[in-house]
């Protein structure tokens, strides 16, 4: 959203998913300092799929330089894991991939559409206030132009605890996260 905001002018991708990894470096380090032993830090979706995305650029398509963009952030994002892993030895952190889950939309009927009305003014992109949402919620991947419906919740809900793919979590996903603990792992 470069009409709003300076970060693509002064950074690149790359090197703005770099300055964002470091913040959010220094903010997992203070939370340890805290006394957390067990995080789950979540990636990112895919935003350019999103249908505020979608609408801005007047595409039906996902926007590729955003989703690589989001990607970038979740390489470093993993990397950051690891080394969070083997610095702190008696932590353990985990990430969830969410960009990945979002293939489980596809089966979705209105998956560019939201289930509300949305508004073109204040609270740009979320439904109008006191309006009905869409009849059949279940089928739709997100409630407005950002959220996901309960539907894609629970999809990634679930696979964030029980992971269906290698690639749903990393290095494990949440259930082997809370019994790591109990099995002295």
């Amino acid at each position: 959203m470069p009409e709003k905001y300076q970060s693509s002018r002064l950074y690149t991708p790359s090197q703005y998913a770099t300055l964002l990894t470091q913040q959010y470096a220094q903010q997992l380090k203070t939370l340890y300092g805290d006394g957390a032993r067990k995080v789950v830090l979540f990636g990112l979706p895919q935003i350019g799929c999103i249908p505020q995305m979608l609408q801005t650029q007047k595409t039906r398509t996902c926007v590729d330089s955003t989703n690589e963009a989001v990607q970038l952030f979740n390489d470093k994002l993993k990397s950051l894991v690891n080394e969070l892993n083997n610095n702190f030895t008696d932590a353990k952190f985990t990430i969830v991939n969410i960009y990945s889950m979002s293939s489980l939309f596809s089966g979705l009927s209105f998956l560019n559409f939201p289930c509300c009305n949305v508004s073109k003014t204040v609270a740009e992109g979320q439904c109008v206030p006191n309006t009905a949402p869409c009849p059949i919620r279940a089928a739709h991947a997100f409630f407005d132009n950002f959220h996901p419906t309960e539907t894609g919740t629970m999809v990634a809900i679930l696979r964030a605890y029980y992971s269906l793919l290698p690639s749903d979590t990393y290095p494990m996903d949440i259930n082997h996260l809370l019994l790591s603990g109990l099995l002295g792992g």
